[in-house]
């Protein structure tokens, strides 16, 4: 049996045909397409002939549509079908028209299938190459290719899919991470999901629903089955997804159709469309899901969807994103939001058993926006509701179409009694092994363990188990941390310092007063004549004579007036006295501060103990406090490393100058 690498360089050979009326950033639009054909017409082949007979004999009946689709299906022994005599095999007979030939047969499909190849847009490429002469050439090595699923198991096609896709989005220069997430991260996120759920799964005729808002090629819904093939649960696990790339989405569904992924029965558990504006799981009755698992895109912007998004958002609670709005240019945390929004009730007695997530992120939802910010409002609402389980660092260099470091979130509305109330920070930043080849910004994996038969990866460490396992002991360690939820927490308090404001009247200054409000003549000069021209260090004295002569001269002046004069005719001076206002002073903006202080500590005695001593006429503003939250992962897990002597760091200087001089000295010679 072929290894899917063998099949991938097999299908990439064909691909370089291509060459010419196609660049290699646009292979994919031919190769994925035809491969889902391929595949699609090896199945089908055992069945073929019963379901010709079958169509041609319900000709003229009345049932059709879906009905017909319903009946041929079962004749198919499938979910779905072709009713064409044609195949590729037969395809090849009739060179000269074998674009309308092929176009004929795509078009016999069932509907599920003809939906899939409407989004691959695949018409505009058979015209493309028969135009180019090459469509037979390409539909003739196809046809070589055996991809029957006596020769290629499921597993092995859901391999082979991944390995195409990474390539094509590769040479595309695409932002792979987008629509391919690596194996190894996803068995991971598939073990930390189902971990500890054995007792849910091991129950016959037990149904449990996961879904991927972002699920792009599928790959994450596919390893959750496999997963539960692996072991040997007879629960039954209908996977569903939404995403918003034609090609990807085209991919993922066909991919579930070839591969016999369950579902409930309606064939509609893969959907397209933007998940933030079209929300396919609305529907009430359907829009409970007992596990998520996604990676959207890093850093999606939101900014063609604003304006729906903040009008949900204003919804409050019955909207999806009632607890806050991230920045415009990362949307992460609307989908962990919108998945939420979805968890399954936690009443075990009504057999509803809540939800559980997991989501890969990038260092920025941790800790980007401020108390009272959109992001730490989000984090706030999760936190305090006590969904967040865990956070799992992954190595740098993961991702292939980036190097940053990665996250994987653990969210879920039914902890154990033993993690309720604490929040797991696991560090497997360190567990990984070189790839044996980069591909793209991917130097590193995560080690899976033995190869499985058909694999042809070589024996690897199970670094998998091994952060599964740290997870699962739930300990505190040197890559492991227990924390208490509000450790995360603090209150961002204002802290102000008084205004001081010194008084001068000057020519200049009258002036420019007057040029601004003239109609002050009288006042202006009653002023003059009684305060003078000197510096005077108590406005607040100032401010009282002020008063008094426009008192006595029956004037009463607008608020802009005395804001006016007040900015025409004051300084700020750190050695005049405080202004005062009502029973307390004036706060000068320029001078105001804030402290984040934890939560677990108190307010009062933080401010008596870090802030006074050094700023001893301070005082808290106590009615603007902000709660926030964010999760500094480096602190928690930083190790100090001693700076080297300057005895090493003069050796090794001296080492380098004379590495130097040898060098030149063979230059010069």
């Amino acid at each position: 049996m072929a290894t899917h690498t063998n099949l991938a360089n097999l299908i990439w050979d064909i691909a370089n045909l291509l060459r010419g009326p196609y660049r290699p950033p646009q292979y994919e639009r031919v190769m994925l397409p035809l491969v889902v054909l391929r595949r699609f017409d090896c199945v089908l082949a055992d069945t073929k002939a019963a379901v010709v007979a079958e169509a041609k004999r319900r000709e003229g009946s009345k049932i059709k549509g879906d009905a017909l689709d319903s009946k041929l299906n079962q004749v198919a022994g499938h979910r779905f079908h072709n009713r064409s005599e044609l195949d590729f095999r037969r395809l090849l007979g009739d060179p000269d028209n074998l674009n309308r030939h092929l176009q004929t047969y795509i078009d016999s499909f069932s509907a599920n299938v003809r939906k899939i190849f409407e989004y691959f847009e695949f018409t505009a490429e058979i015209e493309r190459m028969h135009e180019a002469g090459i469509l037979f050439l390409i539909v003739k090595e196809f046809a070589a290719v055996d991809l029957h699923p006596n020769a290629v198991k499921n597993e092995q096609m859901g391999l082979l899919f991944e390995n195409l896709i990474r390539r094509f989005n590769e040479l595309a220069n695409e932002t792979a991470g987008d629509h391919f997430t690596p194996r190894e991260v996803i068995t991971l996120m598939v073990d930390l999901l189902f971990y500890d759920d054995d007792d849910l799964f091991v129950k016959e005729g037990a149904v449990r629903t996961i879904l991927d808002p972002a699920c792009g090629t599928g790959g994450m819904l596919a390893e959750a089955q496999a997963y539960m093939r692996r072991h040997n649960s007879p629960a039954k696990l209908y996977v569903y997804g939404q995403d918003y790339n034609k090609r990807a989405f085209a991919t993922a569904a066909s991919d579930m159709l070839m591969k016999q992924v369950d579902h409930n029965g309606h064939g509609e558990n893969v959907q397209f469309g933007d998940t933030f504006t079209e929300d396919k799981f609305a529907e009430e009755g359907k829009n409970r899901f007992d596990y998520f698992i996604a990676n959207p895109p890093f850093g999606v912007d939101w900014k063609k969807q604003q304006k729906e998004i903040v009008a949900e958002h204003e919804r409050g609670k019955s909207g999806r994103f009632h607890a806050g709005l991230p920045r415009v240019n990362d949307g992460s945390l609307l989908f962990l939001q919108h998945m939420i929004s979805k968890f399954e009730d936690y009443t075990p007695a009504k057999q509803k058993y809540g939800s559980r997530a997991a989501i890969v992120f990038s260092g920025s939802p941790l800790f980007t926006g401020g108390a009272g910010g959109g992001e730490s409002n989000i984090r706030k609402w999760i936190i305090e509701a006590d969904m967040l389980e865990a956070i799992i660092a992954l190595p740098e260099q993961m991702f292939y179409n980036t190097g940053i470091g990665t996250y994987i979130w653990i969210v879920t509305n039914r902890k154990a009694k033993a993690r309720k109330g604490k929040i797991q920070l696991v560090d497997a930043r360190d567990t990984w092994i070189p790839m044996r080849r980069s591909q793209g910004d991917k130097r590193r994996k995560i080690g899976e363990g033995p190869a499985l038969p058909g694999d042809d990866r070589p024996d690897e460490p199970d670094q998998i188990a091994d952060i599964v396992r740290r997870y699962g002991q739930f300990a505190q360690g040197e890559q492991s941390k227990i924390f208490d939820n509000n450790d995360f927490g603090y209150t961002r308090v204002t802290v102000e310092r008084p205004l001081r404001l010194s008084y001068q009247m000057t020519v200049e200054d009258k002036a420019r007063f007057l040029d601004a409000a003239p109609h002050l003549l009288d006042d202006i000069q009653a002023i003059d004549k009684e305060l003078g021209r000197e510096p005077l260090l108590d406005w607040n004295a100032v401010s009282k004579v002020i008063e008094r002569i426009l008192k006595q001269l029956g004037s009463k002046w607008r608020a802009a007036d005395q804001k006016l004069f007040r900015s025409v005719f004051t300084t700020k001076d750190a050695s005049a006295e405080k202004v005062r206002k009502g029973k307390g002073f004036e706060p000068d903006p320029d001078l105001r501060d804030f402290e984040n202080v934890p939560l677990k500590v108190d307010v009062e005695a933080f401010f008596e103990r870090e802030v006074l001593p050094h700023v001893p006429d301070a005082w808290m503003d106590r009615t603007k406090d902000k709660v926030g939250y964010e999760i500094n992962f480096n602190r928690h897990f930083y190790k100090f490393t001693p700076p080297r002597s300057l005895a090493v760091i003069d050796a090794e200087l001296k080492e380098a100058e004379e590495e130097i001089l040898r060098l030149l000295r063979e230059v010069t010679e």
